[in-house]
């Protein structure tokens, strides 16, 4: 898209020194309406004409501060954008409007969406975001349409102005999360182990929610700085369903290291008594000796000894 900003190139003077003329000006005035009232009506109008034009004249200061902006129109037509750091006189026929290129956070309230899958999750993010275009983010956007909602009228008042694109942000960055949550499985399962998830976390991700959200905001000159999910779980109405699945995959698992462990340690007890020649075991009792040692290590409750005191002939 073609950028249509550029920096302001009229006339400004010192604010300041603009300050202090337009003060010996009035003073100058007020000496002529003075001097008329003795003398003639000729200086009584003089007087009251400087007056009048100075403080016309006086509309046109103009102070900008670090990270601020003002986007400079001359009867609705662009005349540029205004970013110098001072105080300034500029024409006072000149219309300007005071945006803020500061960045700033929105943390978005968690919103449910469907997954890759279909399951309902709760997912929220995190966003920094800061305007960069000021002539797109006055004009390729209704400011005044997207502040109805927030029930504000945007005027010349910068916290007005950004308060509209504030909300304009938090419609897209919900938008561009669904979006990019809808390509994604909450969690791995048996279908789906080699995928990449949300609960990965992955940075991945978050680049391509970051890709997203700067589609969608670049019509309105708004950079996005920084952009991640903070929160991320499944919906209230299958939360307690999902918990019980995945306690039932780790219990899974667990017993999956427990039987490999004990198969481990079973052989090596078999191996070290029959090469240490401790007792020579057929395979019956090879078979009972694994049996027990299972059992032993592989259950939940602690096992009960039983002396044997009879002989292995028995």
């Amino acid at each position: 898209m073609e950028n249509k900003e550029f920096t302001f190139k009229g006339m400004k003077v010192n604010g300041f020194v603009m300050l202090f003329v337009f003060l010996a000006i009035f003073a100058l005035g007020v000496f002529l309406i003075s001097a008329g009232v003795d003398s003639s009506d000729g200086l009584i109008g003089a007087g009251v004409s400087l007056c009048v034009t100075d403080l016309i004249l006086l509309m046109g200061f103009v102070q900008v501060e670090p990270n601020e902006a003002r986007v400079m129109m001359f009867f609705g037509k662009y005349r540029g954008t205004f970013s110098e750091v001072g105080f300034y006189w500029v024409n006072p026929f000149i219309s300007t409007k005071k945006l803020s290129l500061r960045a700033r956070n929105l943390n978005a309230e968690p919103i449910k969406v469907n997954d890759k899958i279909g399951n309902p999750v709760m997912i929220g993010l995190v966003l920094v975001w800061k305007l960069k275009d000021t002539y797109k983010a006055m004009f390729e956007i209704d400011s005044q349409t997207m502040a109805q909602g927030l029930g504000i009228s945007v005027g010349k008042d910068v916290s007005s102005i950004m308060r509209a694109f504030e909300n304009f942000v938090m419609i897209q960055s919900e938008a561009a999360l669904r979006q990019v949550a809808g390509q994604y499985a909450y969690d791995n399962n048996e279908s789906n182990q080699e995928e990449l998830t949300l609960r990965d976390g992955d940075e991945s991700i978050n680049k391509e929610l970051e890709m997203k959200l700067a589609e969608r905001l670049e019509m309105a000159g708004i950079e996005i700085v920084e952009a991640r999910i903070n929160y991320l779980a499944y919906a209230p109405e299958i939360a307690a369903v999902m918990l019980r699945r995945q306690q039932a995959s780790a219990v899974i698992m667990a017993r999956e290291k427990i039987v490999e462990g004990a198969v481990s340690m079973v052989k090596m007890a078999i191996d070290r008594l029959s090469s240490d020649g401790v007792i020579d075991l057929d395979d019956d009792k090879k078979a009972a000796m694994v049996s027990n040692l299972m059992v032993v290590l592989c259950g939940d409750d602690t096992a009960q000894p039983v002396v044997n005191t009879g002989t292995l002939n028995m």
